[in-house]
């Protein structure tokens, strides 16, 4: 399965369909989904690219919030810490969660040619860095991937 990100597909509802999750699971958490930490959220959804905290910062300003990066941060900080959102430390930029209704680690594929970012998800329980977790005795707690290479869109655009 192609990841979102490389693959068309309906992005009004992609968008719809996450933040009506988000919704849902801050108010069955006793979260706080406020106007700012949503538009923040639905900024990281209209693209399938990683973005700074400026970027993000620009576009509130753009839209009538304040524009003192503490907003931004504060919002990033909730979503990521919440699982709604990623921080893609590579780039030092953010992506809305793919799966915010799902317990994972994220595995991102970060196309060096568009920038587009896609998120799947690797499977820690089957993999080397797993084993060798187990076998020095550490216990994984927070694990992400990030892979950088062509996506499908743009290997046949490489000169």
């Amino acid at each position: 399965m192609q990841p979102i990100g490389f693959k068309s597909h309906d992005h009004g509802t992609c968008i719809a369909h996450n933040v009506t999750s988000v919704q849902k699971q801050c108010a069955e958490r006793g979260l706080q989904l406020t106007p700012v930490r949503q538009r923040v959220l639905e900024i990281l959804l209209a693209k399938h690219q990683a973005m700074g905290a400026y970027d993000i910062l620009a576009v509130l300003k753009a839209d009538g919030f304040s524009a003192q990066p503490p907003v931004a941060y504060r919002a990033l900080d909730f979503l990521v810490s919440n699982g709604f959102a990623h921080k893609i430390e590579r780039l030092n930029a953010f992506v809305a969660c793919s799966h915010p209704s799902s317990e994972h680690v994220p595995a991102f594929l970060i196309c060096r040619v568009c920038e587009n970012v896609a998120e799947g998800i690797a499977n820690l329980s089957e993999d080397t860095v797993a084993a060798s977790a187990r076998d020095a005795g550490f216990i994984i707690e927070r694990a992400v991937v990030e892979a950088e290479g062509v996506c499908p869109n743009c290997d046949g655009a490489q000169p």
